[in-house]
């Protein structure tokens, strides 16, 4: 409810962003996923100063696993970004934000990138089926017949992962309307594209093809540390997912595999 701290999760946010940083020196930017880090990249290319506070040790671990974490962080750290990990802000008083250890910093404007839970009231309220999400089959309905559920709030059977997944990605929302559109219309589509998304840091893009929320073992072709590279996220010999830095021919090859070998 203060003026200078600030999420970013709609155009009119990131507008107000760039306003609030015009004589700006320092930002503190909450979470090293995504949304923080594309947040503290953009930051950094107006010059303002960024410490990046988040409770894991690595940034991105839980989606890229410790090997392209520490080259994410890494490449932060060569653009000046200031890494307070395996901590978290307790308070925010005008321009000192209290950390749980016990320091503390000032800053001119805050950007909180922590994530986001789904609204489940209505669903839960109409007796819909939920699975931290709204849990729908390979058609896109839920448990009650006629209703579908779309987006970062559905959980469907991914025919690739062989587990039921919810992504919050944009493309992912798109192509699910879509496909409950023309089931709405009678057609029994199944939806079984594969999820996807890209992330920016600097001159550096990662590309991610699938889904992998565990795996028992990661396959680096390339270098990572030379930004050219291809990670297989595998589970028992499957590959779930690939990450990928300017290797987008192989990127698209993989998905491509993907789709073929899809179980339904």
């Amino acid at each position: 409810d203060q003026p200078h701290v600030h999420v970013l999760r709609t155009l009119a946010d990131s507008r107000a962003i760039i306003a609030s940083i015009k004589g700006a020196r320092r930002a503190i930017v909450i979470g090293a996923s995504f949304i923080g880090l594309e947040a503290a990249a953009a930051l950094r290319a107006r010059d303002i100063e960024v410490h990046v506070v988040a409770p894991e040790q690595r940034p991105m671990e839980r989606v890229l696993g410790p090997e392209m974490g520490d080259f994410v962080r890494a490449l932060h750290e060569e653009h000046g970004v200031v890494f307070h990990l395996g901590d978290t802000v307790a308070a925010i008083e005008g321009k000192r934000a209290t950390l749980k250890n016990g320091g503390v910093l000032e800053a001119d404007v805050v950007v909180v990138g922590v994530g986001v839970r789904p609204r489940l009231a209505l669903a839960e309220q109409a007796g819909l089926k939920i699975d931290r999400g709204v849990a729908v089959n390979e058609f896109l309905e839920t448990s009650a017949t006629g209703i579908y559920a779309v987006g970062d709030i559905a959980r469907w059977p991914d025919p690739h992962s062989q587990d039921n997944i919810r992504v919050e990605h944009w493309v992912v929302a798109q192509r699910q309307g879509q496909t409950a559109a023309r089931n709405m219309l009678g057609q029994r589509e199944i939806f079984d594209a594969v999820p996807f998304f890209w992330s920016q840091h600097y001159d550096v893009p990662i590309n991610y093809v699938g889904h992998a929320e565990k795996w028992d073992e990661i396959a680096i072709d390339g270098d990572i540390a030379g930004r050219d590279c291809l990670l297989k996220y595998k589970s028992k010999g499957r590959v779930l997912a690939v990450a990928s830095i300017y290797r987008d021919l192989a990127s698209l090859q993989a998905e491509l595999e993907m789709e073929q070998n899809a179980t339904r």
